[in-house]
């Protein structure tokens, strides 16, 4: 593949976002006909490896002002579901189907591995839509920026996928400041052309931000007549721990006292906003974390947090760009933004011993760290467990939903389930696009979520199926309030989500003939969708 670098003569401030502006371009086969301006933009943001309590209008300490700018004049969703780690959530999203069924079983598969094809062939099978493709056929211009993760061989790219435009990381995670080579190279692209990072004064999730407020002032001037869909998935905060100076600065101090401290602070705002109630117990500290009293180098894990924070805040920043661009343009008030995450907070150990420089801060360019467990705990409050595992703390996410044309009042709350397999006929019924039975000459698989325009409106949407999740042997699915769960290896477990939110109260003893029906209906959920037995296990 060819590489591109952008010319040094190019100012930094600009020196990524005219060749995306201009560049890049996929023309719909069969030149989609023009629709009405009347019909919405839509907007998809999503942040990565971000817990539940992470952002201000869930609970956080974290300055995010423009995110909960968008709750405060939105909805947002107090029961939304991912699906617990990275590859697995973006294929739901995108196409509307279990994860399985779009061919991202577990991870994306390298670009010079061995396909099988099938559920776990590691990149977007052809049987499956997504959103870019459905609504580029209906009339919309369909732009990307950020992190792909869905293909790393270019004829998975998103170019190949419904999207017109689009610039970011195609691999899973990388240094916010270069790319990383070993142990294995990570790939950038403009369109589809890989792409090399200018040496000094690349910051990624700056890059992002910048390259979708690029797409959105280029249609307006080149497609003003079309709606538009744009997906701008963050890195931040995913590892390594990489921020900058200044905003890192604003969190001195604020993480002196300590994990116990925060997940207590964070428990008490979440009760005042009416996220939870009472009854949502807090989890007990996972065993294995220290109290923060008997914590070894709290200057370091201070650091960890704080610069952990100084990402999320920056992302914040950009998600404001995009809203003021939106603005400007007049485009605002008819935009469908939704802001959510891919799993929880991230409880692995990315460490400088193995791909940093020794002697690097935390946070700075050539290190590579990540916050770890005790903090992922805090970010997850008041939920157990993290990114990987199926309890609640691993695939609960903040769901906001901003469009004031349609949702009714403001800073609204809904206790309606949801998961992210609703994401793509939400779309298509805002739009007005369809779900064709053939795409390319191929059988699509039927969609599973729901639309969650009713809830938008005041009202709730029906859900009789059941919600299923299978990751590297773990195994979870919920009926109502009955949630059933266990990770590679263990015993069903089983809890009452309406009594026991947080999942404290094991009902599998008490309960035989609920657990006996429930994982029945898992067992043939596995089997519909090509789930098989997982090597590694849940968590790791």
């Amino acid at each position: 593949m060819e590489k591109s670098r952008l010319p040094d003569s190019i100012s930094m401030a600009v020196r990524y976002l005219p060749l995306i502006a201009l560049t890049g371009c996929l023309s719909a086969a069969g030149a989609a006909e023009k629709v009405s301006a009347q019909r919405p933009n839509i907007v998809i943001i999503m942040a990565d490896d971000m817990g539940y309590s992470d952002i201000g209008c869930y609970g956080s300490e974290i300055s995010t002002p423009n995110i909960d700018r968008l709750a405060a004049r939105g909805l947002r969703f107090k029961n939304f579901y991912n699906n617990a780690k990275c590859c697995p959530s973006r294929a739901s999203l995108l196409t509307g189907l279990y994860n399985h069924e779009a061919g991202m079983g577990n991870m994306v598969t390298n670009a010079d591995a061995q396909i099988q094809p099938g559920p776990y062939q590691g990149f977007l099978n052809e049987n499956c839509m997504t959103i870019a493709e459905a609504l580029r056929t209906g009339g919309y211009s369909t732009y990307m920026s950020g992190k792909w993760h869905l293909g790393e061989r270019q004829e998975h790219w998103p170019l190949q996928r419904g999207f017109d435009k689009y610039f970011g990381l195609i691999s899973g995670a990388s240094s916010y400041f270069e790319i990383i080579k070993e142990p294995r190279t990570r790939t950038m692209a403009y369109g589809n052309k890989s792409w090399t990072p200018p040496a000094n004064g690349f910051y990624l999730t700056d890059a992002i931000s910048d390259s979708a407020v690029a797409f959105i002032n280029s249609h307006s001037k080149e497609k003003k007549e079309n709606p538009f869909f744009l997906y701008v998935a963050y890195t931040s905060p995913h590892w390594p721990l990489h921020a900058l100076e200044e905003d890192i600065k604003k969190y001195e101090g604020k993480y002196a006292s300590g994990w116990d401290s925060l997940r207590n602070e964070r428990y008490k705002k979440i009760l005042r906003l009416g996220i939870i109630t009472e009854k949502y117990k807090m989890s007990p500290r996972t065993e294995g974390i220290p109290s923060w009293k008997e914590a070894e180098n709290k200057e370091l894990w201070i650091r960890r947090m704080q610069v952990y924070a100084a990402m999320i805040d920056r992302m914040d920043q950009g998600i404001g760009r995009v809203i003021s661009t939106l603005e400007k343009l007049k485009k605002l008030d008819n935009t469908l933004i939704l802001f959510l995450a891919d799993n929880g907070g991230c409880a692995e150990i990315a460490s400088s011993r193995n791909l940093g420089i020794p002697g690097v801060p935390i946070g700075d360019k050539g290190s590579y760290d990540s916050y770890r467990e005790p903090w992922a705990n805090a970010s997850n409050t008041p939920y157990r467990y993290y990114k990987n595992w199926l309890y609640e703390g691993g695939i609960r996410t903040p769901l906001i939903i901003y469009w004031p044309k349609v949702v009714k009042g403001a800073g609204v709350l809904t206790g309606q389930v949801g998961h992210l397999t609703d994401i793509m006929p939400t779309c298509l019924e805002v739009s007005g696009a369809r779900y064709p039975k053939q795409f390319k000459s191929i059988s699509l698989k039927s969609l599973r979520g729901k639309s969650l325009v009713p809830v938008f409106k005041g009202g709730t949407i029906e859900r009789n199926a059941p919600i299923f999740w299978e990751y590297a042997g773990g195994k979870a699915m919920r009926k109502g309030n009955w949630k059933l769960v266990k990770r590679n290896g263990g015993e069903w477990e089983l809890y009452d989500l309406k009594a026991d939110p947080t999942e404290l109260n094991n009902l599998s003893v008490s309960q035989p003939e609920i657990l006996k029906a429930m994982s029945a209906t898992c067992q043939n959920w596995e089997k519909e969708v090509g789930v098989r037995p997982a090597k590694d296990k849940s968590g790791e």
